[in-house]
């Protein structure tokens, strides 16, 4: 695979922006280290574009007649490389250099198939409609749709109407392409190289700790004390006296939740990639509990944990750091053996919950800057999500960070 063309613009009209990103992708075309004709568009617009979508897709389509299938969906704000546009009219595109029989863009329209079909699922790029009932449930079924069981992408955000762009080659249009509700997007062969990491932003301030008595979303002991008091204890503070100290710090602390059968916590002192960040809504003073924002159940490990834009750049970091290394591992091999192992990233997604950008990493663009400076001059595309999907679960606060690759020696 060659690098995938990505491009991005913003201008208040969207036929001007489109023909900005256009000259930029058809420069990058014209040069050998990119893909000269790819065949599958990654799209993303705000919401200052959603009246124009279905005008925006079928111009793409006639100026980019190579592309025959689009993904894709609207957030408060969207993200290329070293860059994000958030709160202005803007869009966002990245060309997947993709073998059509290695991919099948789906929607409620056209699902993806169960069971046994000319084309097997191996992971999944959703997007999501908030508004869709039972959106934790319809997740867990599109991840069993996979062979590996894992998902990424994100809910759509707009202050308006929502939409998902879901067009493939040879489908009966789903009309525009446009749509809205439910699940839709590309699912992805085995042939597919992809790493996936999760930052939650967070700093575990404690050890992890089992919940050994629960009701509902209250986590009422762990490791058989009182939550509360292992809690306060974590804090270094007291309810005795004037509460409003602790109340205080309890207003910035959160909880990271993994099921049983998966450490909160990896031995690096991270959490790890099935841990989930909920916030704590309320404190059972009667029963010595907490209660979160999910639901509890006995067993679970919980480790509490704090937010903050050190953290959140250090956690940023961190997982642009784990991608790096998996794909060019240090090892003792020799350095053929050792080059035949490295993988060179040819794209890349980004979704970014929409409460994290500008001033909670301390500037405007400063959350895609830091990706840029660890993880390289990449072609990256993606989107401000009102919840982020990775694996089966639904996420908030959270950044997730994708990238497509490919063996270094390939061109």
């Amino acid at each position: 695979m060659k690098l995938f063309p990505n491009a991005h613009a913003t201008h208040p009209q969207w036929r001007m922006a489109a023909a900005l990103v256009l000259a930029q992708l058809q420069a990058q075309m014209a040069q050998p280290q990119y893909a000269r004709k790819p065949s599958l568009g990654l799209l993303y617009i705000t919401d200052h574009y959603v009246a124009d979508a279905v005008a925006l897709l079928r111009y793409l389509g006639q100026q980019l007649p190579s592309v025959a299938d689009w993904s894709g969906t609207v957030g408060v704000g969207v993200a290329g490389n070293n860059v994000e546009y958030f709160d202005e009219p803007a869009l966002s595109i990245m060309l997947c250099d993709l073998p059509p029989e290695q991919y099948r863009v789906f929607s409620g329209v056209a699902p993806l198939p169960l069971g046994a079909s000319a084309f097997s699922a191996h992971t999944a790029l959703v997007h999501a409609d908030g508004r869709t009932p039972d959106l934790a449930e319809l997740l867990v079924e599109m991840a069993g749709r996979t062979s590996s069981g894992y998902l990424f992408g994100g809910v759509a955000a707009s202050r308006g109407a929502s939409l998902a762009f879901a067009q493939h080659a040879g489908g009966d249009g789903a009309a525009s392409g446009v749509l809205s509700g439910g699940l839709s997007g590309v699912a992805f062969s085995d042939q597919v190289g992809l790493v996936s990491r999760v930052t939650q932003d967070c700093q575990p301030i404690g050890p992890q700790a089992v919940v050994t008595q629960a009701q509902d979303n209250v986590v009422l002991r762990l490791d058989g004390q009182p939550a509360l008091d292992v809690l306060l204890q974590t804090l270094g503070v007291e309810l005795n006296g004037d509460p409003q100290p602790a109340l205080r710090a309890v207003r910035h602390t959160l909880a990271g939740l993994s099921n049983a059968d998966a450490p909160a916590l990896q031995g690096t002192g991270h959490f790890g990639a099935d841990t989930r960040v909920r916030h704590i809504v309320g404190l059972d003073v009667a029963r010595g509990g907490v209660a979160l924002a999910d639901r509890v159940h006995e067993g679970m490990h919980l480790a509490f944990c704090q937010r903050h834009m050190a953290a959140a750049r250090a956690d940023l970091t961190r997982i642009c750091a784990e991608i790096r290394e998996e794909l060019a591992p240090e090892s003792p091999a020799l350095p053929d053996e050792q080059a035949a192992t490295q993988r060179r990233i040819c794209g890349a997604l980004y979704v970014s919950c929409s409460g994290r950008g500008g001033r909670h990493f301390g500037g405007p663009s400063a959350e895609l800057q830091t990706v840029h400076r660890a993880l390289g001059d990449v072609p990256l595309v993606g989107f401000f999500a009102s919840g982020e999907i990775a694996a089966h679960w639904l996420y908030g606060y959270t950044g997730l960070l994708t990238v497509f690759v490919a063996p270094a020696d390939t061109a």
